[in-house]
């Protein structure tokens, strides 16, 4: 069995009161999944946890892409293709509604920042490509990575309102990768 994180509980909680509460989006897999991210992305290592060749943190939206396609980058099975594909479609949606002003910052060109539009344009594609491995051990949580590319404004739009009703009023910075 798998043991919950301390913050699972309160994630869970706040999660579904945006979702469901203030935008009236119901989908228990979705809010128990994003509150799971929450709780995941709280250890800023995870944010980064995809590594180049010589195990730096790859920090760039571009770079993860790269890395996530089995044809052309770096992976080196489809498995992991969906494993890094979900994992920047996590990011996307993390960094999106999490860290919003990150994206939209001048600052975003020096630090390397993929915009709001790029963030969306990943996160949903990445979502997508996850949704498509729908066979065997994939099959039961597919339909969720669906609804999450299709309405993927929407979710991220849940967690920008649980962000301002949690988080204080002055700009956030995203934490710099972990070595």
């Amino acid at each position: 069995m798998q043991q919950t994180h301390p913050l699972e509980p309160f994630f869970q909680q706040a999660v579904r009161k945006s979702y469901e509460g203030k935008l009236g989006l119901h989908d228990p897999d979705v809010t128990g999944y994003v509150a799971r991210l929450l709780c995941e992305f709280s250890d800023a290592g995870n944010l980064y946890c995809m590594r180049d060749d010589s195990g730096q943190p790859i920090d760039r939206l571009e770079e993860m892409e790269r890395a996530a396609d089995p044809v052309n980058g770096t992976a080196p099975s489809f498995d992991r293709e969906r494993a890094l594909r979900k994992h920047i479609g996590d990011y996307a949606l993390f960094v999106a509604g999490m860290y919003p002003e990150a994206a939209e910052s001048k600052r975003r060109l020096r630090h390397r920042t993929p915009s709001l539009g790029e963030l969306i344009r990943a996160g949903k594609e990445s979502y997508f490509i996850v949704s498509q491995f729908n066979l065997f051990e994939y099959e039961k949580e597919a339909p969720m990575f669906a609804r999450l590319s299709d309405g993927f404004e929407r979710w991220l739009l849940g967690l920008t309102l649980l962000r301002e009703e949690l988080g204080p009023r002055k700009p956030l910075q995203l934490p710099p990768p972990v070595n």
